[in-house]
């Protein structure tokens, strides 16, 4: 099956002509190593998938849904309650099955699908957050080549919260940096094409009150950390408030509260393509 004919259309509308694909890049985990031995149940957000992939889908956009195994992707279930929907169930239900109803999202292509079916047809790429992309799509050279393409060839890149953690992987040895970040070692990234990038991600302040719910454990390294380690350039706002940096193709959101607004500054730039 060919990528382009795995996507979700909800345009039956002759009035509705589709713009283009974006591919949208999932982690197949849901379970995630701490420290201490420990493991915690992880995925996507609801909101930081559900609502930029919905917004894309309402501009005119099919998704495309990959993920390292091809597998149906969890959902963190922290995330499925009001507060991430401004407080309001009856929005956060149609979030939830808006996701539902999404094409693939019980079978998603696997990266290598994806890779060699060809990657030119998508106009962009969107990665979600929830801390399972620090399991596999930090450390995953199918990740980087997919990656790759998008700043080669100038085209929109999203991520949201955990999810620019993924950008780690677009680097000559994602494993070994991924590996030195986890052991405490010096970790050095090798020739990072994002290196100088103005960019955000899940601050250490919000990552530490993430670990005060958790028992006795803790994230086997922050994400913050990582991200300036390798180089990037980094900005934040103080907890949980909405915060977006652009820098050339790359946008990046901070924490779940940046979903509309990430999703604005991505339709913004792919509309711009055309």
């Amino acid at each position: 099956m060919s990528a382009f004919a795995h996507g979700h259309s909800s345009h039956n509308d002759v009035k509705n002509v589709v713009k283009g694909d974006v591919l949208v890049l999932l982690s197949s985990e849901d379970k995630m190593q701490l420290t201490e031995g420990k493991t915690e149940p992880t995925g996507y957000y609801l909101n930081e998938f559900g609502v930029p992939a919905k917004a894309l889908v309402d501009a005119g956009y099919n998704l495309v849904l990959a993920s390292p195994k091809g597998n149906a992707p969890a959902v963190d279930t922290k995330s499925v309650i009001p507060q991430y929907f401004g407080g309001d169930s009856d929005y956060m239900q149609e979030i939830q099955g808006f996701v539902a109803s999404l094409d693939g999202i019980n079978d998603t292509l696997s990266l290598k699908e994806v890779i060699d079916a060809g990657l030119k047809g998508y106009k962009g790429v969107f990665i979600p957050g929830g801390h399972a992309p620090l399991i596999d799509l930090a450390n995953n050279p199918e990740v980087g080549a997919i990656l790759e393409y998008f700043h080669s060839a100038e085209k929109p890149t999203a991520a949201i919260c955990h999810g620019p953690i993924a950008l780690l992987s677009a680097q000559n040895n994602p494993e070994a940096f991924n590996s030195a970040l986890k052991s405490q070692a010096n970790a050095e990234a090798d020739d990072w094409i994002y290196a100088g990038y103005k960019m955000t991600i899940f601050s250490q302040a919000e990552e530490e009150y993430f670990e005060s719910t958790l028992t006795d454990a803790g994230l086997l390294y922050f994400p913050s950390d990582a991200m300036s380690t390798a180089g990037g350039e980094m900005s934040y706002e103080e907890m949980w408030a909405p915060h977006v940096v652009e820098d050339r193709e790359l946008i990046t959101g901070q924490n779940p509260f940046s979903d509309k607004l990430l999703a604005e500054k991505l339709i913004n730039q792919l509309n711009e393509q055309d």
